[in-house]
């Protein structure tokens, strides 16, 4: 069974940044896709971006292109979010998750994926 700690969330204002961390345990991490989501009071679980188990390709929403960047450590068992010039749309509980399968298309439903941190929430005022 995988276990994922996600840290680094915070208040911040607007046009600044926040790097959230994602700790895996159990299983073979470097085996894995890794997806990033967000999710709002009264809202579905939206996708963020998403890595292949290499590092070789990542994946992100629209929203966030240019902005935030994804990144793993496969030696330390972790996955980043840099996110840069944050927006008060921003604001959300954000997610890491694991994926066992493989990527045949963009992996952007959150239904696909395994395991699931707890989240940690960024607020980003105006």
């Amino acid at each position: 069974q995988v276990q994922l700690v996600e840290s680094g969330g915070g208040l911040v204002q607007a046009g600044g940044s926040l790097r959230l961390s994602c700790a895996a345990s159990g299983g073979t991490f470097s085996s894995y896709g890794m997806g990033w989501f967000r999710q709002t009071p009264g809202k579905e679980r939206e996708f963020v971006a998403a890595i292949t188990p290499s590092g070789g390709a990542a994946y992100y929403a629209d929203s966030v292109k240019g902005r935030f960047t994804i990144s793993r450590d496969n030696a330390k068992n972790a996955v980043y979010l840099q996110m840069n010039s944050l927006k008060p749309e921003d604001t959300a509980v954000y997610h890491c998750a694991v994926d066992f399968g493989v990527w045949y298309r963009p992996p952007i439903n959150s239904n696909q994926y395994d395991y699931w941190g707890q989240g940690t929430q960024v607020t980003v005022s105006s």
